[in-house]
């Protein structure tokens, strides 16, 4: 059976030093000038967060979710480190770039403009030593868009948090899963996901 959380988890105090507030417009301006490398960066909150490489348990497990989701929702459904667009409100400084995206049309049928939230079906982070800022901030700005179920796989805990039903900036139902329990995707709910097949034995 697995655990509901009533709250999200807190978030780890630590010192706030000055930062730059960045837009995604501004963002595009240093992408168009090569000064930054855009795939090792996300836009959240107005923050421009490393997308540190990930260590090897994390690419496994990576991997392990990926083929899973290529078989349940097929290929051209699956998306890998791509951005999305959220609320109409953040989106002027957020392009958040999920590890894994399940959208409700196929791929390529996005050609210029990213993913809408109404277009996704579910989306992934693999959580290494991101996992506090993905249960919090992360899920605030998903649950915001109003996408209707966020998963968050910890590697090191070797467990997954389910997040569904987004109101009103937070999703109401956030359950975790061991390692031995099995979830199955609100849009296909005859494929079973065991937390279990994502880490190697």
């Amino acid at each position: 059976m697995p655990t509901l959380l009533t709250q999200a988890p807190a978030m780890p105090v630590s010192p706030n030093p000055p930062r730059k507030r960045w837009t995604r417009e501004q963002c595009a301006l240093l992408e168009s000038s090569g000064l930054f490398d855009k795939e090792r960066l996300e836009l959240v909150e107005g923050d421009l967060i490393s997308k540190m490489g990930k260590n090897r348990p994390q690419v496994n497990s990576f991997m392990l979710t990926l083929f899973w989701l290529v078989e349940t929702f097929g290929k051209q459904f699956v998306n890998a480190e791509a951005p999305i667009d959220v609320s109409p409100e953040d989106n002027p400084t957020n392009e958040p770039e999920p590890d894994l995206i399940v959208l409700n049309r196929e791929c390529l049928t996005f050609l210029s403009a990213n993913p809408q939230p109404g277009d996704i079906r579910l989306l992934v982070e693999i959580s290494d030593s991101s996992l506090d800022y993905d249960l919090t901030v992360k899920a605030r700005l998903y649950a915001r868009a109003g996408i209707g179920e966020y998963w968050v796989l910890d590697v090191a805990g070797k467990r997954l948090f389910c997040h569904r039903n987004p109101a009103a900036g937070r999703y109401e139902s956030v359950a975790i899963y061991t390692e031995q329990e099995s979830v199955s995707p609100l849009t296909a709910p005859e494929s079973a996901f065991r937390a279990a097949l994502a880490f190697p034995a």
